[in-house]
């Protein structure tokens, strides 16, 4: 676990178009916020005042918060050509592919979906029950993100991935645009308990594009001042922590990890200043901590995914590392999370148990 040196407390971005954003999801079939759980028993039993969170095990009938990026990024994307049918393409370890699938489908085109290996069959399964063509590419993600920007080339394609590189950032940037509904839900539900804004804030990173999201809403114009924000990554995938410990994009080999969503090598290049500025600590955990973080959700009533359980995984790691600020040992990760007995504290649940089969 580190804490990131290149932080800048004064550092304020843009603030998302979050009203055009929340309309739009509004006018949709399906949609409603998702819950933001209230966890007593586990605030008492890591030390914080109150504990939350927000479970997207359930957004728009999909097991995961990603429908929320690919269903603006698509309408976005869309209302810019004029041309007929198109093919929507992206690569994706489970959950964006399903998600681009299902918007591309509801808007009348097609989609082409690119997986790496290790994407279990029933995930893959559940993209083709959506409509979508599903291509296997031999290799980690990078390889299968690769394949699918080839694939885009033709007339009739459209791209739509959730990871920006050089020339390739408006619609990653959509994607971000449309994760900016979970956090204006956020800030509703926690004004319902009394509150402005949370302490600690601990997101899933994969490639980086939710954790800009959430930067974004919390360094954005306008924004309450008070988040510490937390990533939490794979072992086996840490390419936020690497980066950030090198103070420049790393890209990272990356394992076999139950948390699928987030077996990424490299950052976004849109995300990477936002992450550099903004983001106060990183820290990576094991499948190991991810199941047990899954097990103890689900004693909460919480239905949680390994990719969404390794926030609360994240925490308990932090904890074990002596964060808490004023504790003996707490040192400078501590004083970046200022996370004391009076935080409240906010976990990104960012899929349910149904998304990661290879979990169950």
């Amino acid at each position: 676990m580190i804490v990131n040196a290149g932080r800048d407390p004064a550092w304020v971005c843009a603030a998302a178009p979050t009203a055009a954003v929340r309309d739009f999801h509004r006018s949709l079939p399906g949609y409603a916020p998702t819950r933001l759980a209230d966890l007593p028993d586990l605030a008492r039993a890591y030390g914080v005042a109150r504990l939350f969170a927000k479970d997207e095990s359930n957004r728009f009938g999909l097991p995961a918060f990603k429908a929320l990026g690919a269903s603006w990024a698509i309408h976005r994307a869309l209302r810019e050509r004029t041309a007929g049918p198109v093919t929507v393409v992206t690569a994706t370890d489970g959950n964006h592919g399903r998600a681009v699938a299902r918007f591309a489908r509801q808007f009348g085109h097609r989609a082409g979906i690119f997986v790496p290996d290790g994407v279990h069959p029933a995930a893959v399964r559940a993209i083709r029950d959506e409509g979508a063509d599903v291509t296997h590419v031999p290799g980690d993600y990078d390889t299968a993100v690769r394949a699918a920007a080839r694939a885009a080339g033709p007339a009739g394609t459209l791209l739509v991935q959730d990871m920006a590189w050089d020339g390739y950032e408006r619609v990653p940037g959509w994607i971000v645009d449309g994760y900016g509904t979970l956090f204006a839900e956020l800030d509703e539900q926690l004004r319902g308990h009394g509150i402005t804004h949370p302490d600690v804030l601990v997101v899933p990173a994969g490639v980086g594009s939710l954790l800009q999201a959430a930067l974004t809403h919390y360094r954005g114009a306008g924004a309450p001042p008070g988040t510490a924000v937390l990533s939490v990554e794979p072992r086996s995938a840490a390419c936020v922590l690497a980066s950030v410990a090198a103070g420049h994009p790393v890209t990272v080999a990356t394992g076999v990890t139950s948390m699928a969503g987030l077996n990424c090598g490299t950052v976004s290049s849109l995300a990477w200043p936002y992450i550099r500025r903004g983001l106060d600590a990183c820290v990576a955990v094991d499948d190991a901590e991810a199941a047990a973080a899954a097990r103890r959700l689900a004693r909460h009533g919480v239905d949680a995914g390994p990719c969404g359980a390794a926030p609360l995984a994240g925490l308990a790691a932090g904890l074990a590392a002596g964060l808490a600020a004023g504790q003996t040992g707490g040192g400078p990760v501590g004083a970046a999370l200022g996370l004391t007995p009076a935080s409240t504290v906010v976990l990104l649940v960012t899929e349910g148990a149904a998304a990661n089969p290879a979990a169950s």
